[in-house]
């Protein structure tokens, strides 16, 4: 029998409790669903950290990027995957596809996100890619954008017809007590195994890596709809050097930001080079946070014309 937890009952405060008996569970947890459904900032919630950028421009996650929450006797091994693309057949969304089919072919549990209420095209590819012998909770997120929740419940039922979800799960990223709660219903299916990883241990992401994924975040909210969704990072340069006594250590970073045009690198650069040093320094001052370190950022912009089309370009980026 599925059920539904309600968003409005407990807290999930369980969680965790079953560490004084001993028996460790540990698993991989896929969230896929369609571009710009909030996948990212979900995983962002379950770990506890940001690891993943977020963005209101769709296709922003391009990587699968894994996150850990150890919380009592059960650690949590997130995977999040880019949105499934079904608009332009070009490599760069050839490769994405690839990695959410690999998500999603080898995990314990997958974690199904979609608007509660809503229900398209986009999802549907989705839907259709998982495997029914995998657990699978129907996650409804912003649920707090939902004007009457009485809407909800039939909404449910034609979702059940389409997959046979284990739960449903209606509920909001943002919400501290709707994390915790969707993280007792996951501990559930988790195997009874020990711990992957070191129980401080957030990401499997190198620092360069989210160097580059911070700088993308930056460039994506501050060109808005307007940058192509093809533009890329890539590090030229990543070093660290020991900091004095009592100082921290000293990160010193070189990116290139790739577009395919010389429109899209003057509307990086911006008006007398505004844009690029604002971006520039949003990163540098979200890195330090992430890193616990000095940091020194150098931005530079080249064009690359169908780059995103090109298959070995596409690999030598960073691409699977």
């Amino acid at each position: 029998m599925n059920s539904i937890a309600d968003s409005e009952d407990s807290t999930g405060s369980e969680v965790g409790n079953k560490a004084e008996t001993g028996t460790r569970r540990c698993g991989l947890v896929a969230i896929v669903g369609k571009p710009n459904v909030g996948k990212s900032t979900l995983l962002n919630a379950l770990v506890g950290q940001k690891i993943s950028i977020t963005s209101r421009k769709a296709q922003t996650t391009r990587h699968r990027i894994t996150g850990m929450r150890t919380q009592g006797a059960t650690q949590f091994v997130f995977v999040d995957t880019p949105g499934f693309q079904t608009r332009h057949n070009n490599a760069l969304n050839r490769s994405l596809n690839k990695t959410v089919m690999g998500a999603v072919g080898d995990v314990d549990l997958i974690l199904y996100v979609v608007e509660a209420g809503m229900f398209n095209q986009a999802d549907a590819k989705v839907l259709a890619l998982l495997n029914k012998d995998i657990p699978t909770l129907l996650v409804a997120n912003k649920l707090d954008t939902v004007n009457r929740r009485a809407d909800i419940a039939p909404w449910l039922q034609e979702m059940q017809q389409r997959h046979p979800f284990a739960e449903f799960v209606p509920m909001s990223a943002k919400n501290a007590k709707d994390i915790e709660r969707l993280l007792g219903i996951c501990e559930k299916y988790l195997p009874e195994q020990d711990w992957w990883y070191a129980e401080d241990e957030l990401t499997d992401r190198s620092e360069k890596f989210l160097a580059s994924e911070t700088v993308r975040e930056k460039l994506f909210r501050l060109t808005g709809d307007e940058l192509p969704y093809t533009s890329t990072v890539v590090i030229d340069k990543f070093e660290e050097e020991a900091g004095r006594k009592g100082q921290k250590r000293l990160v010193r970073i070189a990116a290139t930001i790739v577009v395919e045009r010389e429109g899209h690198k003057a509307m990086v650069i911006g008006d007398k080079g505004e844009r690029i040093k604002r971006i520039g320094t949003e990163t540098r001052v979200e890195l330090e946070k992430l890193m616990d370190a000095k940091v020194f950022l150098e931005l530079w912009v080249k064009v690359r014309s169908g780059w995103a089309d090109d298959e070995a370009r596409v690999r030598s980026f960073g691409y699977e």
